[in-house]
């Protein structure tokens, strides 16, 4: 169903400078504002038990709700301009593969994440989110996983640690943002996409792209979109072990 455009091969940055504007593409993300999601919450409340598997609950990440909120939204982000990171006049001249892979090298080792996407992909992922705005994703670390909550407000992702919410509520930090630029959407059938990684301690790049896809591929695949809509619309029938079966991930 679905498809990223997300090319391997890996030119020498000399390459992609004069394509570039910012070498560094520092990320202009700044603290974000969490507030009460009040539906999900008083669900969550309501359910005198949600079926998830031990090390779930273990985490925090269903048995917080009945003691904490989620984040509703977040304060619109101010991400670099498109222009401020590309050439667009020159990469007008690129082909659509061309310009994925110099997208995609540019940000690598970077601590920012550069995919990109099918533009009619993107309007489905519009469409959808828009419906569906939160998930629950878990990061496999070593021996175990650490359950992220997704966030989503088109056309920006938001991706935070669930144990550091519960622990610092609206003074968490997100983890990660991503970022959708829809440029080139009607002349190359493509939207670029930048994931900027706020806290490096918690995750890697290669982390980051794995959760940056992986979120997409929920709301993207009409089957695991199922488990989208359960969450945000039937959170009674919502079991994470659901999550973990669809990306094989053991129950522990």
């Amino acid at each position: 169903m679905y498809r990223l455009v997300s090319k391997v091969t890996r030119r020498a940055f000399s390459s992609t400078g004069y394509l570039c504007r910012n070498a560094s593409c520092s990320s202009m993300v700044t603290k974000q504002c969490f507030s009460t999601i009040s539906v999900l919450q008083r669900q969550f409340e309501n359910s005198h038990k949600i079926s998830a598997p031990s090390n779930f609950l273990k985490l925090g990440s269903t048995g917080m709700c009945r003691t904490m909120s989620f984040a509703t939204g977040f304060t619109p982000l101010q991400p670099k301009a498109l222009e401020s990171i590309i050439d667009v006049a020159r990469a007008k001249t690129k082909s659509p593969e061309e310009l994925a892979d110099i997208w995609d090298d540019f940000h690598l080792g970077r601590g920012h994440i550069g995919l990109s996407m099918k533009a009619k992909l993107y309007y489905l992922l519009d469409q959808r989110t828009a419906d569906c705005r939160y998930f629950v994703i878990p990061l496999w670390k070593g021996s175990g996983y650490t359950t992220m909550f997704v966030q989503v407000q088109m056309p920006h992702i938001l991706f935070t640690g669930l144990e550091d919410y519960k622990a610092r509520g609206t003074q968490a930090s997100p983890y990660m943002t991503a970022t959708f630029y829809k440029e080139f959407a009607d002349s190359k059938d493509m939207v670029l996409i930048r994931g900027d990684i706020v806290l490096t301690s918690k995750l890697s790049d290669a982390e980051a792209k794995w959760l940056l896809e992986t979120a997409q591929s929920f709301y993207l695949n009409d089957v695991r979109y199922k488990l989208v809509e359960r969450f945000n619309k039937q959170t009674r029938d919502f079991e994470f072990k659901d999550v973990l079966r669809a990306l094989e991930m053991p129950m522990l």
